[in-house]
């Protein structure tokens, strides 16, 4: 790996995607304009530091990690956060910055390297980036939006419209009814698709324009505005903390924030959700990482950077949950305190009106004057008396009322947003925090682009000469897709992409990474090329790490996911217009189906790649007339002399002698190969050569258990959907089929929902009825025809509630 790099930027690689020489039927690379131009490099390392930091550093530390610690036990899920960060999060990152940087290719060459069968985990990856910058640009677009409307005055967001559904409005909060009904203009759910929303859809454009721009000429142009977008987030969150931490309440906000509650350690859910934000955070398997840490000289100290951005990106996130508490603390405390006076008002109405009675319980605060009550003697007085008072007096919870719209968008676009406008001078802290977001989604944005055209461009040499167009063309492409998340349902299509499309893959593309690097390719080997390229060995914990912790880890990372999915119907948050309020809703079947297609069309390059390279492989064997592999070389066999440096010629290297006595290929003509492969792989005079054809057979072995794996799941999953279909619907015969007519009308009528073909004889335990309608039956929604595609089905279905459909459309579920 270290030779290989050692030789001009320009020089093509030692092997072909048949592990053949690549110079063996081409010539070698000159300056022709014809070919790419050299690999990119960074400036200094502070561009690649920034950049780095940028693309780990994101939106999910400002909204999703407050919310986790603050649901999950604060301080305990604080600490849970850490040993799972030093224990997974860092050593992979280590992994893929140490990958990246020895190889110099972006994720599709460095797993084509291990192995030509791996390369399937390079264009996984490259798919998944693309899905997460479809709908993480709809974000910023959202972003951008709420940018333009803070430079009024007041904020639109501040208070209910005079026009419109402003009971709306009044029932929840103006900037829930803002976020809604004016920046979203949403639905009531997924199915009802509505038309697009105009001023999303420029705000889109707007976003993917800025991103083009930005990656314009690569990394060249991205690291500059790195300098910008990576630095403004720190300077506003600092600005925030310090005006968080002087508003009434923010003490509060903090204590509820960091509170332990150690008893959420025996949770599975709550280890699921502390390994997902490491994973997350850091941005494994995106293949960004590698990419960023390809342009890097082959002496950087990516052990140290690994240790230093997970830092950063650990203290970016605690820093931001101060500062969302502090200022949610404020928001809190101001409801409350509304609460609290709107409370004491009704008791004192109440008071003066039946005065006399009930002397025991009047409250020795000063009830006349709501507003000097306090939030502690308000409820210590309710705790102990509430009971005993008429009226529909409430208690008013601190620990509720931050709760409250604390998740996801809902934070930022929604409880944050409020919290901003009870501010002096509101504008300029909206419109800062806006610019924050912004900020912070674009420098991912930049990663993750990276993250799709650097493999493309070293996998391709037609794309490499033609970079730019290939820019252009990916954020046209990402523009038109995300037109379906402009549309007013799109916010709950953002939602799937962002719970379900991209976890799966990503997991699995990990697996597939860490088992490549520390069982196909060797831990051993692995921290050998470390050695080379950093003049010193990594500790050999990391062996251990990868070998069995972390892949033990991600593994029952992916097998809690699965049951999750399993066993509970993928649900998302939907807005009720007439209640004015949140709902959760199923998904429908067609969007499960959309769901699953997507995940399957992410993995697919993995099986697809391995078949590919096998039988490309096995063809050019066939072509040579010689067998179908290398024959085995014994492990104490060593060479008398070490191998010439051919790294700085090329191809077209002259092929040093096999020293007498040493081992060699089965063939004459394979000798270029074989003493190549062997100068890749840094061996040298004092290294036993044992590892010749083995790695293909590892990936087969590898690739057919997780093959068998799948299907293992599949087939369990699929006898739980027959059984539970079964139960479900094993006595849902109707008892009057006499309506029911089918179309011939000589075929006997079917009268059951699930099972054989009716015969118009009854038959006990069936129920159901006719309405007054003849043409409609009335049958509980147990009874209901099972969907034609339903990969999660729900555990429980009410069957006391009647529901009324036509019999046309019972026989139309009949067919």
């Amino acid at each position: 790996m270290e030779k290989q790099l050692e030789g001009d930027e320009t020089t093509p690689p030692l092997f072909d995607a048949n592990g053949g020489a690549a110079g063996s039927s081409e010539a070698p690379v000159t300056s022709s304009s014809s070919e790419p131009p050299a690999r990119d490099g960074w400036n200094s390392k502070v561009e690649y530091f920034l950049a780095q930091v940028g693309f780990s550093v994101g939106l999910g530390n400002v909204w999703r990690f407050p919310y986790l610690c603050h649901q999950n036990g604060g301080g305990a899920f604080l600490l849970l956060y850490v040993l799972l960060m030093l224990l997974v999060g860092i050593p992979l990152f280590f992994l893929e910055l140490a990958a990246g940087q020895s190889i110099r290719q972006g994720s599709i060459g460095v797993w084509k390297y291990i192995s030509p069968k791996l390369c399937g985990i390079g264009y996984s990856s490259c798919v998944v980036c693309f899905f997460v910058a479809v709908y993480y640009n709809v974000i910023i677009g959202w972003s951008l939006f709420y940018l333009g409307n803070s430079f009024q005055y007041p904020l639109p967001w501040e208070q209910c419209p005079e026009q419109g559904n402003t009971t709306e409005c009044e029932a929840r909060s103006p900037t829930t009814y803002f976020w809604y009904r004016k920046a979203l203009d949403i639905t009531d759910s997924i199915e009802e698709t509505g038309q697009f929303n105009v001023s999303l859809t420029c705000c889109l454009l707007a976003a993917w324009t800025i991103v083009c721009l930005g990656m314009f000429k690569g990394i060249k142009t991205s690291a500059k505005v790195m300098y910008f977008s990576s630095i403004f987030p720190y300077v506003v969150l600092f600005c925030f903390l310090v005006r968080g931490l002087l508003l009434d309440g923010a003490r509060e906000g903090i204590v509820h924030m960091f509170y332990p509650k150690l008893e959420i350690w025996g949770s599975v859910q709550v280890w699921r959700q502390a390994a997902t934000q490491v994973f997350f955070a850091l941005g494994l398997g995106f293949g960004s990482v590698i990419a960023y840490s390809s342009y890097n000289p082959k002496n950087n100290n990516c052990h140290r950077d690994a240790f230093t951005v997970s830092l950063i990106n650990f203290l970016t996130s605690l820093l931001a949950t101060l500062v969302v508490f502090a200022v949610l603390g404020f928001r809190a405390k101001n409801t409350v305190m509304a609460c609290v006076a709107s409370n004491v008002e009704k008791f004192s109405e109440q008071y003066l009106r039946s005065a006399g009675p009930g002397q025991s319980w009047v409250p020795s605060f000063n009830f006349s004057d709501p507003g000097s009550v306090g939030m502690e003697e308000y409820r210590s007085w309710f705790h102990a008396h509430g009971a005993q008072i008429p009226g529909n007096l409430t208690d008013c919870d601190l620990e509720k009322e931050m709760q409250k719209g604390a998740q996801g968008t809902g934070l930022a676009f929604i409880a944050f947003t409020e919290a901003m406008s009870l501010l002096p001078g509101s504008p300029f802290w909206s419109a800062l925090f806006f610019l924050m977001l912004l900020n912070l989604g674009l420098s991912t944005m930049f990663g993750t682009m990276e993250g799709i055209l650097a493999p493309l461009t070293d996998h391709f040499k037609v794309l490499a000469r033609n970079k730019t167009k290939l820019t252009v063309s990916c954020c046209a492409l990402g523009f038109l897709i995300g037109l379906l998340f402009t549309q007013r349902c799109g916010s709950y299509f953002v939602s799937m992409f962002d719970d379900y499309t991209a976890t799966l893959p990503l997991i699995i593309v990990v697996v597939f990474e860490t088992f490549s690097v520390s069982w196909l390719y060797g831990a051993d080997r692995f921290l050998d090329d470390i050695e080379v390229m950093l003049g010193w060995r990594p500790s050999v914990i990391y062996k251990y790490l990868w070998k069995y912790v972390i892949l033990l880890a991600m593994l029952g990372l992916l097998a809690a996911s699965l049951i999750h999915m399993v066993a509970q119907r993928p649900t998302y948050m939907a807005w009720n217009q007439e209640k004015a309020s949140e709902e959760v809703l199923q998904y429908p079947d067609w969007a499960l189906a959309l769901l699953s297609l997507l995940i399957i069309f992410a993995m697919m390059p993995v099986p697809l790649g391995f078949l590919h390279a096998t039988l490309r492989s096995r063809a050019a064997r066939r072509a040579k007339g010689g067998p179908t592999g290398f024959q085995a070389v014994p492990t104490d066999d060593k060479w008398e002399t070490p191998l010439t440096d051919m790294s700085d010629q090329g191809a077209n290297a002259p092929i040093p002698p096999i020293p007498q006595g040493a081992p060699g290929p089965a063939r004459t003509e394979d000798r270029p190969h074989f003493l190549r492969n062997q100068q890749a792989g840094h061996l040298t005079a004092e290294t036993s050569y044992d590892y010749l054809d083995q790695s293909p057979n590892k990936v087969g072995v590898f690739v057919a258990a997780a093959a068998g794996t799948l299907a293992l799941m599949a087939a369990v999953y699929c006898i739980y959907n027959k059984l539970y279909t079964k139960q479900q619907y094993q006595h849902t015969q109707l008892q009057d089929h006499s309506e029911l007519t089918l179309d011939p009308p000589e075929n006997p009528p079917m009268i059951f929902l699930h099972g054989p073909m009716g015969d118009g004889r009854e038959r006990p335990g069936g129920y159901g009825s006719l309405s007054a309608t003849p043409s409609v039956i009335s049958i509980p929604p147990s009874l209901t025809p099972p969907p034609r595609v339903s990969p999660f089905p729900p555990l429980h279905r009410s069957s006391h509630s009647l529901r009324t459909i036509s019999a046309k459309d019972l026989e139309k579920s009949f067919l």
